[in-house]
């Protein structure tokens, strides 16, 4: 059986002292706060992390938001799971791992706090010349290298990538390694599409709004449409706008719009086109850890940037106004980090 997200659990208590941490609780829609925990100690089989950056995804925004359905997620809740730190204490039984290793983590909900535990397979040893800040993103690499791999991308097809959020701007960057003929992209903001030309788009428009249909101010340059469609927004409607942007025998990649999706599908439409969909989950661990390593070495060797994109760094204890940050819809917002380590 393919491992899942698992949020690592956390004894909260109602006071403040020694052997206690920082932690974010999402008591219901729209709002965070900070309570106390127990620190956690390793089990058998597993390490514990002090986790100093953890970043704001998408996936966190449409939580707080309440836009993922009831049989996802109930609240309260936690959330964060692009994380870095730094092992402090080694469980029985684990061989490999030491304390003092940096480390980013995959598939581990629910980071936003001092402290986490975690078993090896989520974890990813950083060269220590690595800056932590530029390590956390390294989580999404697996699932956006799968991307690119399920796209079937060659030098001969148009990609599209709709949407320039940090994940977004490194999808592109992925992508346009494997030399698509043309890399198109688009974003409400001139800010994102700058980055995205700098990372290897070859096309890139500014949407008049966020329900603008993408072949009314596309299909002139393209009137074929696109061979693979790579979706990199959050709520699940952009997927009617992906099946009318994809061409005849195309491929749509769903990275992001995966919430719910309000507007009709028209399902014909994707028998008609013969339309392919995938999602981008590896469904193998060794899959998993593969394109893990993969991320690492893209990051190592200067092919992927991770920090360019972090528009601002905010303490854990104002995260309630960084999601507040993070969740308006800005050009100058991009990427929120949150600095968990403490004393600060």
């Amino acid at each position: 059986m393919v491992r899942k997200m698992s949020v690592p659990p956390m004894q909260l208590v109602d006071y403040d002292g020694a052997g206690t941490q920082l932690c974010a609780v999402v008591e219901a829609i729209g709002n965070i706060t900070l309570k106390r925990a127990l620190i956690p100690e390793p089990a058998e089989g597993e390490v514990r992390v002090k986790v100093k950056w953890v970043g704001i995804c998408g996936s966190d925004v449409e939580v707080f938001r309440g836009a993922r359905e009831p049989e996802f997620v109930s609240y309260p809740t936690r959330l964060g799971h692009e994380v870095a730190g730094v092992i402090d204490k080694v469980g029985p039984n684990v061989i490999g791992l030491k304390v003092g290793d940096p480390v980013a983590l995959r598939y581990i909900w629910g980071a936003f706090a001092e402290y986490v535990c975690c078993t090896p397979f989520s974890v990813k040893v950083l060269p220590q010349a690595l800056p932590l800040i530029e390590g956390s993103l390294i989580e999404v690499l697996p699932g956006i290298i799968h991307a690119a791999e399920l796209g079937d991308i060659s030098p001969h097809k148009n990609v599209l990538i709709t949407g320039q959020g940090v994940i977004g701007l490194v999808m592109t960057q992925v992508v346009s390694l494997y030399s698509p003929r043309n890399l198109v992209v688009t974003d409400l903001f001139d800010e994102k599409l700058e980055l995205a030309r700098k990372y290897g788009a070859t096309h890139t428009y500014k949407l008049p709004s966020s329900d603008a249909s993408t072949m009314d101010i596309l299909g002139k340059d393209f009137p074929d449409g696109f061979d693979i469609v790579i979706p990199c927004l959050l709520e699940g409607d952009g997927m009617v706008d992906a099946i009318d942007a994809a061409s005849q025998n195309g491929r749509i990649i769903m990275y992001g719009c995966i919430g719910t999706c309000h507007k009709p599908v028209d399902f014909f439409k994707v028998h008609k086109k013969r339309l392919d969909i995938f999602s981008t989950e590896p469904k193998r661990d060794i899959d998993n850890r593969h394109y893990f390593d993969r991320g690492l070495q893209l990051v190592l060797d200067g092919l992927v940037n991770t920090e360019e994109m972090i528009t601002h760094v905010v303490h854990l204890s104002n995260i309630a106004e960084a999601f507040k940050l993070r969740n308006e819809h800005k050009g100058d917002t991009i990427h929120v980090m949150i600095d968990c380590e403490t004393n600060v």
